[in-house]
């Protein structure tokens, strides 16, 4: 195991079941943190390196209901950010985005996601190293999966013209979202000059053929 491969079930740490405690409001949102939400809204979960600017990116979007730090992709039940960086729990950082689909569909957020970070580069983001960097979009629907794979090719076909390797974010269903302590909720607003790494290849989603 290194921190360009994930941890095999011997070193696994074992996490504990007593959960993460969570903020009941957004600090910029005012919404909720947790579900219940309101009735129509549409969950996604975005891995695309370090989640500070991640988060960031969506919570100025109209239509967001709300945003959240967090760990998913991995076998580590309710990880510490230390746990999660050792690259012993699996995960990856990535944003829960609650979002009113009749105000923002998938797609604009898809375009956003494809277009703000590398999703070329396997086990890191930048100069952010690790299994916890990697690109990843979890879905919680059928529909929405076919769609984000649907993406997934069109955009390949625009990074390979543009002299890109193939796309290596990891899509599929989310088996499990442990949200972030605390301190890491909305962070860039909390540290308005805290690190963000997050940058895009420069091919745009609507280039693809």
């Amino acid at each position: 195991m290194g921190m360009h491969s994930l941890p095999s079930q011997e070193q696994l740490l074992p996490g504990r079941t007593a959960k993460m405690p969570v903020a009941a409001q957004h600090v910029l949102l005012n919404s909720p943190m947790e579900a219940p939400f309101p009735e129509g809204a549409q969950q996604i979960f975005f891995g695309m390196g370090c989640f500070w600017g991640a988060e960031r990116l969506f919570w100025n979007l109209k239509g967001i209901i709300t945003t959240a730090a967090g760990y998913a992709g991995g076998n580590t039940p309710n990880p510490s950010y230390e746990e999660v960086c050792s690259g012993r729990t699996g995960h990856t950082e990535v944003v829960m985005v609650v979002y009113n689909p009749a105000e923002l569909n998938l797609s604009e957020l898809l375009t956003l996601f494809w277009e703000s970070h590398d999703p070329t580069q396997g086990m890191r983001q930048g100069n952010d190293m690790g299994t916890q960097y990697r690109s990843a979009i979890y879905t919680l629907t059928d529909s929405q999966l076919s769609e984000v794979q649907a993406s997934c090719k069109q955009y390949e076909s625009a990074l390979k013209s543009g002299g890109f390797g193939a796309i290596t974010t990891e899509i599929g269903q989310l088996q499990e979202f442990y949200y972030a302590e605390d301190y890491h909720q909305q962070y860039l607003f909390k540290v308005p000059n805290g690190y963000c790494g997050l940058a895009g290849t420069g091919v745009c989603v609507a280039s693809a053929p």
